[in-house]
């Protein structure tokens, strides 16, 4: 935990941090999450055209806290980007890091291996080296390969309980995590070049402190929730999509990792070896009824227009997209984002305490 309190010294132990959710993880949330201890993430995604707006807000924003100074000239909080939408950043996107540099800057979901190197590389020139690189993985050999070409400060280690998007195929938390932290260490005691032994983040299905202990015991510094966050005033969500989450129970069974929902969202630019996980709807239903993709496209078009009752009720009827992880049966009521985040990091203390104390 050394090394993250050293390059984010206004977080607490143990890190939680907010995922970079595209559209609905903007300033508020971001700086809500760090005002609290934590790492709040802004979701750029893959268009940076509203980039340098949302990082004066922030700035904005964190300017009324007395509780969170720049470090470094860098903004508390962090960036993250969808690199299949560029195989190198752009020299406009770089000039936006200069100006505002986040404490950190997620990467994920590259066409190729040399993109990760590419955004890296022109990141740390841009910025100095002032912001952390973070970048997200779902199996093994991804792990090994991006701290060998890359040799991040963090990497994130993501189980397919996650919600939203991730790996079609890959394993969950419990036997991942603990996989990636051996072979990595293993990686670098064993390699001739100088490489940097990353912190590990969890994520994945986590929507609590006892997820947080779990992935701590698993070798873990800390872990970032996005599904839990979407109950937060903050996030930019709609109430239709939020009700969605705080109905849904029993979340192995009631959200499916699919490319239903990109075909109805327009959102196909995925490598096809992602998928988005969703709470399973009526879309999903006919999608598997043998419904044809363009007589779900009009339906879904339709339920677009009719604001939040597109997501239904309790009684069902859904079709619009709401992605959620496996943990969602845990979000149950709407807490203020620096709520949440001080009460996972303190029940996550208390249940390392506990089990301690058993030994």
């Amino acid at each position: 935990m050394d090394t993250l309190q050293r390059d984010y010294p206004w977080t607490r132990s143990p890190l939680v941090a907010c995922a970079p959710m595209r559209l609905i993880a903007l300033a508020p949330l971001a700086v809500e999450v760090s005002k609290a201890g934590g790492l709040g993430f802004i979701g750029a995604g893959s268009d940076i055209a509203t980039l340098a707006s949302l990082l004066s807000e922030a700035r904005q924003l964190l300017s009324s806290s007395v509780s969170l100074a720049t470090h470094d000239d860098t903004l508390p909080l962090g960036v993250g980007f969808l690199l299949w939408a560029f195989s190198t950043p752009p020299d406009s996107l770089l000039a936006v890091l200069a100006e505002h540099t986040p404490a950190a800057i997620w990467l994920f979901a590259p066409r190729r291996p040399a993109d990760l190197q590419s955004w890296t590389q022109r990141i740390r020139e841009a910025t100095r080296g002032r912001s952390k690189i973070w970048i997200q993985v779902g199996t093994v050999a991804e792990a090994i390969s991006a701290v060998k070409d890359c040799q991040p400060e963090v990497l994130v280690v993501q189980g397919t309980d996650a919600g939203g998007h991730g790996l079609e195929a890959g394993a969950g938390l419990v036997p991942l995590l603990p996989e990636v932290a051996d072979a990595v260490s293993s990686a670098v005691t064993s390699s001739s070049e100088r490489l940097y032994m990353p912190a590990l983040i969890a994520t994945g299905g986590i929507s609590d402190g006892r997820g947080l202990a779990a992935s701590i015991a698993l070798g873990a510094q800390g872990i970032v929730m996005g599904t839990r966050y979407l109950a937060a005033p903050e996030a930019n969500i709609s109430q239709g999509y939020q009700r969605a989450v705080l109905r849904s129970k029993d979340g192995g069974s009631t959200t499916v990792r699919s490319k239903v929902y990109d075909g109805l969202r327009g959102t196909t630019d995925w490598p096809r070896h992602y998928g988005g996980r969703g709470i399973i709807n009526e879309s999903y239903r006919d999608a598997l009824a043998g419904l044809s993709a363009e007589e779900n496209k009009r339906l879904y078009d339709e339920a677009v227009k009719t604001g939040d009752a597109g997501w239904g009720e309790e009684g069902g009827g859904g079709r619009l997209t709401a992605y959620a992880g496996a943990g969602v049966g845990l979000v149950r009521e709407v807490k203020r984002a620096g709520e949440i985040t001080d009460e996972v990091r303190e029940e996550g203390r208390k249940v390392l305490r506990r089990a301690a104390s058993k030994l």
